[in-house]
C-alpha cells in the first residue's frame, strides 16, 4: 500500500511541479510611468530648489558681510573685531549646518514618497499573484541574472492595467 501510494505521488509530482506560475515585471520601468511618480518627481525638484536657494541667500549674505569685515576690519577695536569674526564663523556654521538639514530633509521626503509608491506597485502585484495564482512574481530590476521566459510570465501589462496606467 505504502509503495503504490509513493508510486501515484511520484507520478503526480511532475504534474504539480508544471502547474505552478511564476511571474515577472521590472520595477523601474513602470514606476516612471505612474502619475503619482512624476507628481512626486516635481514636488521633490520644487523642495530642492527651496532649499538651494534658501542656501544661496545665506551664501550671498555671508560672502556681504566678509566682505564688509575685509575692508572694516583695520579700523575697529579689538573686541568689535573679534566678535564681527565671531558672527561670520557663526553663519558660516549655521550655513553648513542647515545645508545638512536639508539635504536629511529632502531625502526623507524622497523616502517618504517612492515608499507609497512602491506600496501602491506591490499591493497591485500582490493582488494579480493572488487572482492569477502564481507562486512567486519577481521583480527584474532587483539584479534576478536570469529569468525563463518560458516559465515565466511578464505580468507589466496586467500591472500597467490594475495601476491605471
Amino acid at each position: 500500500m505504502k509503495k503504490t501510494l509513493f508510486a501515484a505521488l511520484m507520478l503526480l509530482a511532475p504534474l504539480t511541479m508544471s502547474a505552478q506560475k511564476f511571474g515577472h515585471f521590472n520595477s523601474t520601468e513602470l514606476v516612471p510611468l505612474l502619475p503619482e511618480y512624476v507628481t512626486a518627481q516635481t514636488e521633490l525638484q520644487n523642495l530642492a530648489k527651496q532649499y538651494e536657494e534658501d542656501l544661496q541667500r545665506m551664501q550671498d549674505e555671508l560672502q556681504k558681510k566678509g566682505e564688509a569685515f575685509e575692508k572694516e576690519q583695520a579700523n575697529l577695536l579689538e573686541n568689535v573685531r573679534q566678535r564681527r569674526q565671531a558672527e561670520l564663523q557663526d553663519l558660516y556654521t549655521r550655513m553648513n549646518q542647515s545645508a545638512q538639514d536639508n539635504q536629511q530633509a529632502f531625502q526623507k521626503a524622497q523616502a517618504e514618497k517612492m515608499q507609497a509608491i512602491s506600496e501602491k506597485v506591490m499591493g497591485a502585484v500582490k493582488q494579480i499573484g493572488e487572482a492569477g495564482g502564481y507562486v512567486y512574481i519577481m521583480d527584474t530590476s532587483a539584479g534576478i541574472p536570469y529569468i525563463s521566459t518560458k516559465f515565466s510570465t511578464d505580468i507589466t501589462p496586467e500591472l500597467k492595467k490594475a495601476l491605471g496606467i
